[in-house]
């Protein structure tokens, strides 16, 4: 059982994810592949008090995102995520 007062927004892992993508993803768009929720990343649950770090969906809380680092790199996994949309202004 997890702490629910442990769990953040997405917001709190804002750094890590523009580390890995190269870009501010926290109004990126998401949709979940379980329930087909949309909404902005900054509101996918974050959970990080594990090895790793996991986001899940606000509505179902299924898993959309999780990646870990590790000595040889960074292992991220997207696949609960059916879509995300990356518009870059220009």
């Amino acid at each position: 059982m997890i702490d629910e007062r442990l769990v953040l927004d997405a917001n709190a892992v804002a750094g890590d994810l523009a580390e890995l993508f190269g870009i501010d993803l926290t109004a990126v768009i998401h949709r979940c592949a379980h329930c087909g929720n949309l909404g902005p990343m900054a509101t996918l649950l974050a959970y990080v008090h594990g090895p790793g770090t996991v986001l899940r969906c606000s509505v179902c809380t299924d898993v959309v995102v999780r990646y870990v680092r590790t000595p040889w790199g960074t292992r991220l996994d997207v696949r609960g995520a059916a879509e995300l949309r990356i518009e870059l202004l220009g």
